[in-house]
């Protein structure tokens, strides 16, 4: 699976370095010393990486305002900085990941490692399946469409409806597959023409649905991207009914979606969740998104066994789903808000906080919870 990147960096030895390790992970990368030629090469190209120099944090952020509004929006972005102080800055200008200056090659590979998994998750999530199946369109206060489907992925569809739909219409769509699995989700048009045909995006899809859908996507086209490598190498030094922090050289970007593997003994479990703070180089704090009580009672049962059975260490897989590059403050309501959690509130705090004074106060939370268990 090749990918393109976009090196706008006036620092040769910099660009020497990363060329080899983008070559590693199958990644070709163009060239660009002067920020003023980026504008141009994103109307003849497409890229999945940009990497820029966030020292001249203005510059940085022209490119990644051309970036957003580009045939490239949807690109990781990598800032390269000197002064870790400024790493607060270089997420607001719109980084995604951060490399230190001077370079290192163990770096560069363990923050590249990540954003080459995100993008084979989000190139597989918007593979799209020419076919034609039956699909029922419903809204509210009007009877039932027929239609068909055109395409498929685990993100939406394009139908031919035989009544033409709204731009920002939320519809309900139900569809079988071949194998006769009915499918039911909530969407919305995010384009529509007068002769009936439309894209939809899934907004509300049971996670079960979706498993059926990618599943049977994979068995139906040899075209469809492999997901990603779980990350492996990476610890979980905290756990709450609300959220974890992970230790790991290979942090993802905040507002990525998450999948978790939590594994103790016997136990195994599955749940999701969004990064709401990301320490380059170090860790991630993640809040869960559990959407059925039973997966938030397996994380309360887990950590009870860990409280019960200090001796025991548990293991994590963590594997990316998808990421959100539109800004966005604070976070959306949830089961969570009735929790009383000091670290589920530690994560929504990180924005006023350091990466040191954020540490520092994990440390302290850590040292509580350790009193109060004894």
């Amino acid at each position: 699976m090749q990918f393109q990147a976009l090196l706008v960096l006036t620092d040769n030895s910099a660009a020497e370095l990363l060329s080899p390790v983008l070559a590693k992970f199958q990644v070709d990368g163009d060239l660009c010393a002067n920020s003023a030629d980026v504008a141009l090469l994103l109307e003849e190209k497409c890229f999945d990486i940009i990497l820029a120099d966030f020292d001249d944090s203005h510059a940085a952020a022209q490119v990644i305002e051309n970036v957003r509004h580009s045939a490239s929006k949807n690109a990781i972005a990598v800032g390269l900085l000197s002064d870790p102080s400024n790493v607060r800055r270089a997420f607001g200008r719109g980084a995604n990941f951060v490399l230190y200056k001077p370079i290192k090659s163990e770096q560069a590979h363990a923050s590249l490692r990540a954003a080459i998994a995100l993008l084979k998750r989000e190139r597989r999530r918007k593979f799209r399946l020419p076919v034609q199946l039956p699909v029922t369109l419903s809204w509210q206060d009007a009877p039932e469409v027929e239609g068909i489907m055109l395409d498929v992925s685990e993100d939406g569809m394009d139908v031919l409806s035989a009544q033409p739909l709204e731009g920002s219409q939320n519809v309900e769509v139900q569809f079988s597959l071949p194998d006769l699995t009915q499918l039911r989700a909530q969407a919305q048009v995010v384009w529509a023409n007068t002769n009936g045909q439309a894209g939809l995006q899934f907004v509300d899809f049971p996670e079960a649905n979706r498993e059926t859908l990618c599943a049977w996507l994979g068995a139906n086209s040899p075209e469809v991207p492999a997901e990603p490598e779980p990350l492996s190498q990476c610890t979980l030094s905290d756990l709450s009914l609300g959220g974890c922090y992970v230790e790991t050289e290979s942090p993802f970007p905040r507002q990525t979606k998450i999948d978790l593997c939590l594994r103790a003994a016997a136990w195994e479990v599955h749940t999701q969740g969004i990064v709401r703070v990301m320490h380059p180089g170090h860790g991630m704090g993640v809040e869960f998104a559990s959407r059925t009580g039973d997966e938030r009672s397996q994380v309360e049962h887990f950590i009870e066994f860990l409280t019960n059975q200090s001796e025991v260490m548990p293991q994590l897989s963590v594997a990316p789903k998808s990421i959100d590059f539109s800004p966005q403050d604070g976070h959306s309501p949830s089961y969570q808000d009735a929790l009383k959690d000091d670290l589920l509130q530690l994560l929504r705090q990180e924005q006023n906080m350091t990466q040191e004074e954020f540490l520092t106060e994990l440390r302290s939370q850590r040292r509580s919870q350790a009193q109060a268990t004894a």
